[in-house]
């Protein structure tokens, strides 16, 4: 298992998706080369959702996987409980990327545990899913996810929650420790909280104002310089970016990063940033240094872990 995954939330057009939520134009013909480029540097685990652009990014991920063997691209999509029922929409899934089966299948958010992870035993029964996953999940929430799936056989393989130097919630809420406890693989999604913490954004160059991340993160960018100023100089020792900082952050907490990719250059300082082994002392500094910052990320879709 590749020690990233590659995001693709902001791939396509569509209600949620790229143009809407990063300000982002991309297709399959732009994007061709960054698919190539991270399966050529070994990065093959891509994560994506039905709600992202409401299937578009699977059309787009489901058409350039088309130029591999199905084994040597790991395919890891989402269930939206607020959509359609489970099975419903993992086969519509599986339809749009023109694909035998799913890697990985993720409930993307805790809106009924009791009902909604039942529906993920018979796709792991039929083998249209090899694994599972819960995301936006707390502590309770995975517990009881991993009950219900234990009656049947299975278990929670996964975890995939927000997770960056400006939001640990999953930390102080106990659900990292958890994961490491029951060897449950904990994947961080905003690890760079959209750009905002690529050290490429101030308020000199903001984020594209009208989308929804501009709006987000824009008006505290200042409170941002002296983490991303700190993120920066770190980078300086290792050859590193400010964002490759933020990935190696991610990877010294036991967490799997999701990175988003729309450019060449993302795969590859998503590959470098995997070989930074960053201090203790560094790891601290940062967190220090973000909790000064007073800022909270949560996002409107998800509840605290805490």
């Amino acid at each position: 298992m590749a020690k990233i995954a590659l995001g693709t939330w902001a791939w396509g057009a569509g209600a949620f998706g790229g143009d809407k939520v990063f300000g982002s134009k991309t297709d399959v013909e732009n994007l061709k080369p960054v698919f190539y480029a991270a399966m050529k540097a070994g990065l093959n685990l891509w994560d994506t959702a039905t709600a992202y652009g409401m299937g578009e990014s699977e059309k787009i991920l489901g058409s350039l996987a088309q130029a591999y063997n199905r084994a040597e691209v790991q395919i890891s999509t989402k269930f939206t409980p607020q959509i359609a029922a489970v099975e419903k929409m993992a086969l519509a899934s599986i339809e749009r990327m023109d694909c035998d089966y799913i890697d990985i299948y993720w409930i993307h958010n805790p809106m009924d545990v009791e009902r909604w992870t039942q529906g993920l035993i018979p796709l792991l029964q039929s083998g249209k899913v090899k694994r599972v996953g819960v995301s936006n999940h707390n502590i309770k929430e995975i517990r009881r996810a991993n009950e219900i799936l234990g009656e049947a056989g299975f278990k929670v393989s996964a975890v995939q929650n927000h997770f960056s130097l400006l939001y640990r919630s999953s930390e102080k809420g106990g659900v990292l420790d958890y994961c490491k406890e029951l060897g449950i693989e904990f994947w961080a999604y905003m690890v760079l909280e959209q750009g905002a913490l690529s050290g490429k954004y101030n308020k000199e160059n903001p984020l594209p104002a009208e989308s929804e991340r501009g709006q987000k993160y824009n008006p505290v960018l200042p409170q941002l310089e002296a983490l991303t100023s700190e993120m920066t100089a770190i980078g300086q020792k290792y050859g590193a970016s400010c964002s490759q900082i933020g990935i190696a952050w991610a990877i010294a907490k036991g967490t799997q990063p999701i990175i988003g990719a729309t450019k060449e250059h993302h795969v590859v300082e998503a590959a470098e940033a995997a070989k930074i082994v960053l201090t203790a002392e560094e790891v601290a500094r940062l967190e220090q240094l973000a909790d000064a910052t007073g800022i909270d990320t949560r996002g409107g879709w998800e509840h605290t872990m805490e």
